[in-house]
């Protein structure tokens, strides 16, 4: 894969990711609701200018694939669970490798989903809305090695120890004529 697809597709997974846990965002009963964030696929139609068909088309691959995703996350926090109150000091070594076993096909189904969403989603953009979108990401990994650049200078700078105070110089004797 060359990496302009590479990055066309990590993008398009990230957003693909954003959308499906913004998807599953649930509160319980009885909950209020909290202020809702800007929706993302709104955000994206504006970001690369998306037309209404498009957004909806993308909001439906969304709503296809995201019970699924959600489903096999709920599955794996269980397995997860089931794994971590199995081990200890007097632990079943078949035991685990059963339930990492089912933990990694989970996952491996839960990417399958994902990567499936995701170039749902990829198909649906034009080749300009990627390379607008290709270049948002360009811009956005630039501002993210700048801001770790500023943070890495300002660790340098408060591990540096202060500098030796300056003495002044030592008065000379005056001389008397």
């Amino acid at each position: 894969m060359t990496s302009k697809k590479l990055l066309q597709f990590m993008t398009v997974a990230g957003l693909a990711m954003s959308l499906t846990l913004f998807a599953s965002g649930q509160m319980p009963a009885g909950q209020p609701a909290p202020q809702q964030p800007p929706d993302q696929v709104d955000q994206l139609a504006q970001m690369i200018g998306l037309t209404e068909e498009q957004t909806a088309e993308i909001r439906a691959a969304i709503d296809e694939i995201s019970p699924k995703i959600e489903a096999l996350q709920t599955e794996a926090q269980e397995v997860q669970q089931e794994l971590e109150e199995i081990s200890g000091a007097d632990f079943d070594e078949a035991k685990i490798r059963e339930t990492a076993t089912k933990l990694g096909e989970l996952t491996g189904k839960i990417t399958a989903e994902s990567v499936i969403l995701q170039s749902m989603v990829d198909g649906i953009f034009t080749d300009e809305q990627r390379q607008r979108l290709e270049d948002l990401e360009r811009q956005q990994q630039q501002m993210q090695r700048q801001m770790q650049q500023q943070q890495m200078q300002q660790m340098m700078q408060q591990q540096q120890p202060p500098p030796p105070p300056t003495e002044a110089p030592a008065e000379l004797p005056s001389e008397e004529p």
